[in-house]
Formats: structure tokens, C-alpha cells, sequence
């Protein structure tokens, strides 16, 4: 069978979402949205659930995926939901619920549940992207409580910048969070990987009952492109490994691959890998992206096509036919990867398919 697989560290897991609690000091949201970034959702929440306050998925579909999977700890719908009678299933499977938009607070007046739901009313606090305008927030929550139809609501906004250390605006849209919540008492929950990781000093001990959403840090990757000490407690979950399948040995001036974008500068072994872009590993890496064979780093050289890459082996000799090919793991981090590949580790696993998924 082609050897490309992914191996899945479940106990990596745990470990990571039990440091998104000690670093954060609060109650955690696995965020497992987009089958869990690759890492299969309902293996994951297994794994997690007798130790998670609870999971975060993108939307209805994902939620009861996994609650046909068995999984009872609360759910919360990030995009909450996109048409009215959703909140039919919201209700049926105890579901939380995201209202970011006007038309869904007047979805839920206008609705029949009997069940109080339990919301979490995102603020737009300064990305831009989806959420309630400050000036609005307190209208609408006096609205949701007044409507009799939520038992909770809990605050929240999200931050476009933590990943970036050095700039301000996570901390511009903590005073704009909190001038549009003042006089509101209520749970809040504003910390996504970076904020929890790299921004301890934003004053979260002042908002009571705090929830985190850890996501990326979760599967062990760092959001930062620097070095950040939190960050280097991450233990990574997914191993990303195939086999070298063919070895060529090319005289100096020979071109690899398609285009001929690598041409040896010395006499140069190559190695051949069952992965390529079907498998999800980015075409764009370039010639120089890390690889590591038998556990010995080495490169990746020429373009990277469908369902076969090609790695120097010239400073490898025991390394032929047979040998274990990491193309990011424990040892060759996703983020070091997707640096190369001017992406970002997030994309790295959400890309990847065929390559099976097996858990250890």
C-alpha cells in the first residue's frame, strides 16, 4: 500500500489543550472546526471530551457530526446559524449558538423555542469581519434577554492581530470590547491561540468567568512567526511521513522534476517520496524546504508535483529505498514548512487529504 500517512499524537493533543488552560487560567473551547484542522474531529473530541469544557465547530453540520459521534459536552456554532430554522436542531441538540448579525437576534424573537439557548453575542471590535457594531451590542443583548428565549448570553468579540507581538491593535480592540460592554455583567470570552499564548498582559483578569478558544495550538503549531516561549510548550499532533520509493543518481548540471526549476550543482542523489499535492502538501514549496529522512534533516529540490516530491539525499548515504520520510512533524515543524511555503500551518492541515489518518 503507498506509504503516505498521517499520524495523529491524541495524548499531544490533550496536552496542548491542558496548556491553553494553565497559561489562560480559564475554561477552554476546543475549537475542532474544519474536521478538527485535519486532524479528524470526532477522533479528537473523543479524545478531548472527558476533559474539555467544550467544543467549538464553524456550524450546524460539523455540531451534529459529532453528536451523532456521541459527543454530549456543549457545542458552540461559531457563524451560529445561516437560515431560521436551524434554531429547531439548535434547540433539539443543546447546541450554543454565535449571534453576530441583527437579522439573527430578530430570527430568535420571532422563534418557537421552548428551550432557553444559550447565546454568545459577538461584538465587532475592530477586524471587521462579522459581528455587531459597538454602539449596537447593548441594544441587542437587552433584547435577547428581554425576549424570552435565552437562558444565557455570554460576550465575546475576536482579535485580527494577536498573532503579531509587536502591534497594538490587540489591545485597541480590547478598549473598544470593553467602553461597548460597560455596565454589563456577564461571562466574556475574547482569547483565540495567539491571544492566549502571546498576550498575558492585556488585563483578561479583570473580565470574570473568562472563556478561550484555542484552536491552531491545539494541533501543536505555533501562530507566531517568531519565537515565543509559551509557543515552544507546544508538542505537535500531526506527523506528516511516506517512503522514499525510487533514488536517482544525477551528475552535476541535471535538471529535477517538472520545469527543470532545480538543476544539481554537484553530482546529487536524489530521492524520490510518495507525497505530493494531492496528499495536501503545498506545490509551492520551494527548492530548500525542510524534510527529514530516517531522522537526519535534509531539503526538499525541484517543484513538487501530484503524487511524488523529490528530497536530496547527497549527505545521506545510508538513507535508499524504504527510508522514513518526515515531511513535518515532531521534527520538522508545520510552521517551519509553511514559512517556506509562504503559507501558514492552519492551511498546511486543513489541505490535507488522501493521505490517511492514524491514531497513536
Amino acid at each position: 500500500m503507498r506509504p503516505a500517512r498521517a499520524l495523529i499524537d491524541l495524548q499531544a493533543l490533550r496536552h496542548n489543550y491542558q496548556l491553553a488552560r494553565e497559561v489562560s487560567g480559564a475554561r477552554a473551547l476546543a475549537v475542532i472546526k474544519a474536521d478538527a484542522y485535519g486532524h479528524g474531529a470526532v477522533r479528537c473530541a473523543q479524545a478531548l471530551q472527558e476533559q474539555a469544557d467544550g467544543f467549538a465547530v464553524a456550524c450546524i453540520e460539523e455540531a451534529l457530526h459529532l453528536r451523532e459521534a456521541g459527543i454530549g459536552v456543549p457545542i458552540l456554532l461559531l457563524e451560529g446559524f445561516f437560515e431560521a430554522d436551524e434554531l429547531a436542531l439548535i434547540e433539539q441538540h443543546n447546541l450554543w449558538c454565535v449571534v453576530h448579525s441583527l437579522w439573527q437576534l430578530e430570527a430568535i424573537e420571532r422563534s418557537r423555542v421552548s428551550t432557553p439557548l444559550t447565546i454568545w453575542l459577538k461584538m465587532d471590535s475592530g477586524m471587521h469581519r462579522v459581528g455587531l457594531h459597538p454602539a449596537e451590542y447593548q441594544t441587542v443583548y437587552q433584547r435577547l434577554l428581554a425576549s424570552g428565549k435565552v437562558a444565557k448570553v455570554v460576550l465575546m468579540s475576536h482579535f485580527a492581530r494577536a498573532d503579531e507581538l509587536d502591534c497594538p491593535r490587540s489591545e485597541e480592540q480590547l478598549v473598544v470590547f470593553q467602553q461597548a460592554r460597560q455596565g454589563i455583567i456577564a461571562e466574556v470570552s475574547l482569547r483565540n491561540s495567539p491571544a492566549v499564548l502571546g498576550w498575558p498582559q492585556l488585563g483578561y483578569k479583570e473580565l470574570a468567568n473568562d472563556w478561550v478558544r484555542p484552536g491552531i495550538m491545539l494541533y501543536g503549531a505555533t501562530p507566531f512567526e517568531q519565537e515565543q516561549v509559551a509557543a515552544s510548550r507546544l508538542q505537535p499532533v500531526m506527523t506528516l511521513e511516506s517512503k522514499i520509493i525510487s533514488v536517482r543518481e544525477l551528475p552535476t548540471g541535471e535538471p529535477v522534476g517538472y520545469g527543470g526549476r532545480f538543476i544539481s550543482e554537484r553530482p546529487t542523489r536524489v530521492g524520490v517520496v510518495a507525497m505530493g499535492y494531492a496528499d495536501g502538501y503545498p506545490r509551492h514549496a520551494p527548492t530548500g524546504t525542510p524534510v527529514a529522512v530516517d531522522g537526519h534533516l535534509t531539503r526538499l529540490i525541484g517543484r513538487v508535483s501530484m503524487d511524488m516530491l523529490s528530497v536530496d539525499l547527497s549527505d545521506l548515504p545510508a538513507a535508499g529505498l524504504g527510508s522514513r520520510v518526515e515531511l513535518w512533524g515532531k521534527q520538522v515543524l508545520a510552521s517551519d514548512v509553511a514559512s517556506h511555503a509562504a503559507t501558514i500551518p492552519y492551511q498546511l492541515f486543513c489541505n490535507l487529504r488522501r493521505a490517511p489518518l492514524l491514531y497513536v
